[in-house]
């Protein structure tokens, strides 16, 4: 397995973005293997750009993935013809900058919008149409050797998928090698009844494993039961990418977007912070690689 976090974990004033190449060496001097970086930011870089950040993280021994929460005009869940072709077109040329990148997984809830509002709730008609974009998606991801990790979100959160089975299902009904599913603790201690059962009956579907606290702080400083999950981890022979995805800080476009309402990281200052993220990788791999039994 390899070993990384979202890249927000270090952002700036509480906004969303930031300069990847200085955040792959935040990651490389945490111990990190990846660096998840926002995908949608993708798109607006040049080739220059993107160049730089390819060479950035191959130096580093970094590998790269892309994280997307598709935004209300570019769903391809939504009623509108328009809205749907625009969000075909919107992942497509996210793929197409992926692949100058060399980032080979793309991942979020890409079968709608996120946050999602919902207005819209005619579940069989959103679920039909995603998985018709899906399935377009889903042929140009097999054409560019590009993996999609559709996420598991909460209730709060979305509409669509909400657990595993539905993760499954989903993905079963799109019917593409390169189409996938995403597990994270944090929506799962919501929704899944057994965590590591869940993990092991998305079996070979799992691309990508997030991984963060009930409360969205870092592994190891809640209670989730992070020995059995990394069993089953391992008796499934998962050998992708473990992200970390953890919220801490208040205020900013990040803490209205995730609903973080107070401080959760103890007021630590960016020393402090760095530690707590380079001490839980190697609590993750303590956890998730070493073959004790539980």
């Amino acid at each position: 397995m390899k070993f990384g976090t979202l890249y927000s974990y270090w952002s700036k004033n509480g906004e969303w973005g930031g300069d990847y190449c200085a955040l792959c060496h935040k990651a490389k001097n945490a111990g990190m293997d990846v660096l998840e970086v926002g995908a949608g930011d993708l798109v607006k870089m040049s080739d220059t750009e993107l160049s730089l950040l390819r060479d950035t993280a191959k130096e580093l021994g970094l590998e790269i993935s892309a994280n997307l929460g598709p935004p209300r005009d570019k769903d391809i869940s939504s009623a509108d013809p328009a809205v749907r072709e625009a969000g075909i077109r919107f992942l497509c040329d996210i793929m197409h900058q992926m692949k100058k990148l060399d980032c080979r997984i793309l991942i979020g809830a890409l079968y709608n919008c996120w946050p999602y509002d919902f207005v819209d709730l005619d579940k069989p008609a959103l679920w039909k149409r995603a998985v018709e974009g899906m399935k377009i998606v889903g042929a140009e991801a097999e054409r560019l050797g590009i993996t999609i990790a559709l996420e598991v979100l909460n209730r709060f959160e979305t509409i669509l998928i909400t657990d595993c089975d539905e993760g499954v299902r989903f993905c079963k009904e799109v019917d593409s090698p390169a189409v996938k599913l995403l597990l994270d603790t944090f929506h799962m201690n919501i929704e899944e009844d057994d965590i590591p059962a869940a993990f092991r009956r998305a079996g070979s579907l799992l691309a990508h494993v997030h991984v963060g606290e009930g409360n969205r702080k870092l592994p190891g400083m809640g209670h989730l039961p992070w020995a059995e999950i990394g069993k089953a981890l391992r008796d499934i022979g998962y050998d992708g990418m473990v992200v970390t995805e953890p919220f801490m800080k208040a205020g900013g476009s990040i803490g209205r977007d995730i609903k973080v309402w107070r401080d959760l990281s103890g007021g630590a200052d960016e020393n402090q912070m760095d530690k707590y993220i380079a001490d839980a990788m190697v609590f993750l791999r303590n956890n998730f690689e070493v073959a004790s039994e539980v």
